[in-house]
This record gives C-alpha cells, structure tokens and sequence, in this order.
C-alpha cells in the first residue's frame, strides 16, 4: 500500500507542472484522478471521535494564529502578512522561508515576531479547505484539531492538519476512517460557535459515495465537532464549488451577511430561497430569527456579466475575522466603497481591511477567506451575549444577562455602557444569576428616549485571563437606542407598503408581503400594543418591489400586535392578532 501511495504522489506531482496555479476546484485531470484516487493516511491522527463532547470555535473568537500556503498569489498572501501579523501569529506553509522573507521586505512588510514558516509542501494556496478546524472538549477545555477526507486529489494539502498538529503539538482527530470518513470543505463550513453548522448541500452529495445519508453526516458532525442543530443549503446553480463561504458569512451567533444580485439575475433567486428556508425552519441559539443584511454580489467591471454569463464570482463575503481585524476581498471602487461601509456600520471597532483581489484569485474561485485557515487559542473564555434590541422603555433598567465560561472558572464580569461615543464608559459589576450555571447579569440605568447606548462586557478568569466582548471593544461596543413613546407611533407609510399579512389571526409561521419603492434598509420588528418591540423580524437591505418576511407567531400570547417596517423615509404598520 505504501508503495502505491508513493508512486501514486509521484504521478500526482508530476501531472501538476504548473501546481502553483491550482484552482479551487478540480481541473480536468484531477477529475480523472479523483476515480482511482486512495486518500493519504496520518500516523498520529486519531480516526476515532473524541471521548468528551466537543465546541467547534466561531471565526469570530479569539485566535492564537491564522495559516497560509505560500504558493500562489503571492502579492494577495503579503497584504494578509502585513495586516494579521498586528493579531496573531502567522504560520506561512513553505519550502523557502528565506524567499518568503524577501519577497514580504519587497512589498515593504516587515515581518515581526509573529511570523512563523513551516518548512513544508503544498499542492495549492485553498487552506481553508484542506487545513484543520479548531475545537474545544467540554467547550472551554483543551483545545483539538479535526481533519476531514479533502474532496480534491491533492496529497500535499491533505496532511496539512497533520503538519500544523505537529508543529503546535495539538491532538488531531480525522474524519477519514470508515465508519467516521467524511468528505468535506472549509469553505463549505461555517459554525456559530454553540452547536451550529451551516453548509450547502454539497455535504451530502459528496458522502453519498461513502455510504452516508443526511441522518449520518449529522451523527459524525456531532461526535467529532459538537454540531446540534446543522443546517443545510440547496446548492447555487452557477457557483460552481458550492461552497457558502462564496456568498455568505456569520458575523455573529444571530447575524448573517448574505450577498445579493438584481431581482432574477444570476444565483440571486437560490440564494432568497434559501434565506426564507433558513427563516422558515430555524431559530439562532438563542431561539429567535436570524438577522439578515444583505451586501451587493458583482458583475464584470463593464457591468454587463455576471456569473450566470461566466463572470468571476465576485463576492464580498469571502472575509475572514482576524481577532480585532477583519480581512475581505475588493475588487472596483464603484461597489468597494459600499460593501466597506456595509462592514464599517456592522462590526464597529474592527480594522476593516479590504485586500484587491481582482482578478486573482477570485479569477480560480476563491478569495481571501479560501486562502486562510484560523487556529483559536488554547484556553478560550467564551461569552454568549444576545444583544439589546432598540426600546421604547424608559422607565426599567436595561437587563444584560450572558452565559460566560473558562476552563478555570470566572473570578468576575464588568458591564461598562455610555450614552455619547465621546463620552468616557460608566463600569457596573456583574453579578451570577439563580437561572443556570455560568449566567451572569448587569442592568444599565433607564434612559430617556433619544439616547444610545453603547456598551460591552469584561470578562475576568479566575486564572488571570481577561477578554472583551465584543472583542474590538472598547472601541466597538455592542449599540441600541431608546425610542420615542408608543404614542408616536401613526400609521403611515414612507417608502414600505403592506400588501398582505396571513394568517391573520396569526398562530405560528406567519408572511407578511411588504413592497418597497426601492433598493434600502430596512428594519422590521413586531411590538405589542403598548410599543414595546418584542421580536425582530429583519434588518439590513431590502430589494425593490414584493418581497416576503416570516415570523413564528407560536410565541406570542393572544391579543393585539404591530408590525414595524422603518426605513429613512419613515415608518409603515400593519396590525394582527395572535389567536392560539
């Protein structure tokens, strides 16, 4: 077997003459390959599940270091070394450091301390989706690397995890073992950090041969990453890799980032029908509706391709967090300056760091997140915290209540909030509450309406360590605002129009089908008669004309309700009841 498996690489290496230039998919010759290809084996991987139950790290956690593989577009791979290396440690996969080195001075980027090299070969530059993932036993314990089979013929990138496992000395557990062997992709994974996976159907279709059905592929994804509750897309039709990365990303455990094309254009109709599935069948973590916000999808730079013609698919998803740094693709300024705007106003605090990507490598399928694979730190203090929406009470102080953990336990937690950004930040101590094991609350004073509010959490381990929450803080904050009194609230209609609401009465999933008199944001929210908000529907961009909002009304007790639809130009309200 070994002997086949060295010729095998042989052959394989030797049909790449030009290996640096890989796409993210499979040529042609790799299709061939991939009929008779045996998929390498690793001496030191356990090809078991792990012992204890495990929680796959979200990419917004904080990092001990992020990979890359210094073979192809080297120009996009020093302006990820220039800016990351300010966060963490940099693992360049090399076979020259000292070239590495030289071509990073070239570009005027001097490495410093943070920048490491690993001596060692790769087929291409896609680390997202052949490197490891990082998660946690019994959530905030050790930290584990987990391998999965890599859908390519690519020997070198596929003991990638082996090699980083090595080199930081972490146990690796791999999906590549029968009865645990499972084909899959980084790209095409994407993990809220409490038990939630979201991958397109592609999971499925490439285990088939495997043996597994839907039902299987959630076992091992739970045996080897903790995933509860996976949710999974019906493949686009002119992505060709299929992977979510291209088009969607998770800014945090409620908010998802999803990109938009022209009504009819492209993958565009897919895309909404996925976005009403998810709306329709699942609830974030904390048991309410995801938040949608939508970012522009591109066409050719002449404005007349998209994909669906052959375009590159230029997304602007394709970001990658990088503790207090977020790295995304661009591509030409009369969209660039939006989609930056669009990050600024979501992740407040971050570096936003655009990287021109145009036209390599988005011209091979990929960008910036394809190109990085994260590696979260070893002793991780994880904070749950659902953030304040905006109120109309000015009476009751504001309830902060998080689920925080650390292998050590928590000595303390601080809320600190101000109402001017000017202003210096109020601290009040947090205290744990009676309603479960590591809840903590803190209460901000009521305010008047016509104030924000601004505010983030500090946690303290009882071993020395601290983290911020959101972790750009104090320069990012989590923002909600004090409302006007219920009495402001008039039926009129200012750029949104209700055409249908049903059911109505409403008892469970209910529409509401809303035209807008063009391309805006929109906020969307359900209050009960008194003004007080209750359940977010939607926020971000909204198309032009129809368009169609969900809400589970099983939540809500019998009587009177509004929803909310505001928008720049004003405010629209439908009125239901609920009759359960």
């Amino acid at each position: 077997m070994k002997r086949y498996f060295l010729l095998f690489l042989l052959i394989t290496v030797c049909s790449f003459p030009k290996a640096q230039d890989l796409p993210k998919g499979m040529t042609e010759a790799e299709i061939i390959m991939m009929e008779n290809y045996i998929f390498p084996t690793t001496e030191r991987a356990n090809n078991f599940p792990p012992s204890s139950s495990v929680r796959a790290m979200a990419e917004w956690e904080e990092q001990q270091a992020i990979s890359i593989s210094w073979k192809s577009y080297n120009a996009v791979l020093a302006e990820i070394v220039r800016h990351a290396q300010n966060e963490c440690r940099v693992i360049i996969n090399c076979t020259d450091s000292n070239s590495v080195k030289n071509y990073l001075i070239s570009f005027g980027i001097f490495p410093n301390e943070n920048v490491e090299y690993l001596i060692v070969n790769t087929n291409s530059v896609w680390i997202r989706d052949y490197g490891s993932y990082s998660v946690y036993k019994e959530d905030v314990d050790s930290l584990y690397l987990i391998d999965w089979v890599y859908n390519r013929p690519r020997p070198l990138d596929d003991v990638i995890p082996q090699a980083h496992a090595n080199y930081l000395n972490l146990p690796l557990f791999a999906m590549t073992q029968s009865p645990y062997k499972i084909t899959h992709t980084g790209g095409n994974l994407m993990f809220d950090g409490f038990g939630t996976a979201f991958s397109s159907k592609l999971v499925i279709d490439e285990n088939i041969s495997f043996g597994h059905d839907e039902a299987s592929i959630d076992t091992i994804m739970k045996q080897f990453m903790g995933v509860d509750r996976y949710v999974k897309f019906e493949v686009l039709p002119h992505d060709g890799i299929h992977h979510i990365d291209m088009h969607m990303k998770l800014l945090d455990e409620e908010t998802l980032l999803v990109g938009y094309y022209p009504e009819g254009v492209s993958d565009g109709p897919q895309i909404e029908a996925n976005i009403n599935y998810l709306m329709n069948n699942h609830l974030s973590v904390f048991g309410t509706p995801y938040k949608i916000v939508r970012i522009p999808m591109l066409p050719n730079q002449a404005g007349n391709m998209w994909p669906s013609d052959g375009s590159y698919y230029r997304t602007y998803t394709n970001g990658v967090f990088v503790n207090k740094s977020f790295l995304y693709p661009s591509y030409y300024e009369k969209y660039d300056t939006t989609a930056y705007r669009i990050y600024k106003e979501l992740l407040p605090g971050y570096n936003i760091v655009p990287i021109h990507s145009d036209p390599d490598p988005i011209s091979a399928s990929g960008a910036i997140h394809c190109i990085t694979n994260n590696i979260g730190v070893a002793d991780p203090i994880v904070i749950l915290h659902q953030k304040l929406s905006d109120t109309y009470n000015q009476s009751d102080d504001y309830a902060v209540v998080a689920m925080v953990n650390h292998i050590s336990g928590i000595e303390n937690l601080t809320l600190f909030y101000r109402t001017d950004t000017l202003e210096s930040y109020t601290a009040i101590p947090m205290g744990m509450t009676y309603s479960g094991e590591n809840m903590w609350a803190g209460y901000i004073p009521a305010q008047e309406a016509g104030n924000s509010i601004y505010y983030y959490i500090e946690a303290n381990a009882v071993s020395g360590k601290t983290i911020l929450r959101p972790i750009t803080a104090p320069a990012g904050y989590w923002k909600f605002d004090i409302l006007g009194t219920p009495d402001a609230i008039e039926e009129f209609s200012r750029g949104a129009s209700v055409h249908r609401l049903y059911p109505n009465p409403a008892k469970a999933i209910t529409c509401v089908e809303i035209e807008f008199d063009k391309a805006q944001n929109a906020n969307i929210y359900i209050t009960d008669m008194l003004g007080k908000k209750l359940e977010d529907v939607h926020y971000g961009e909204v198309r032009q004309g129809l368009q169609n909002v969900f809400f589970d009304a099983s939540n809500l007790t019998n009587g009177i309700y509004f929803v909310i639809i505001e928008t720049k130009q004003g405010k629209s309200v439908a009125k239901f009841s609920v009759s359960q």
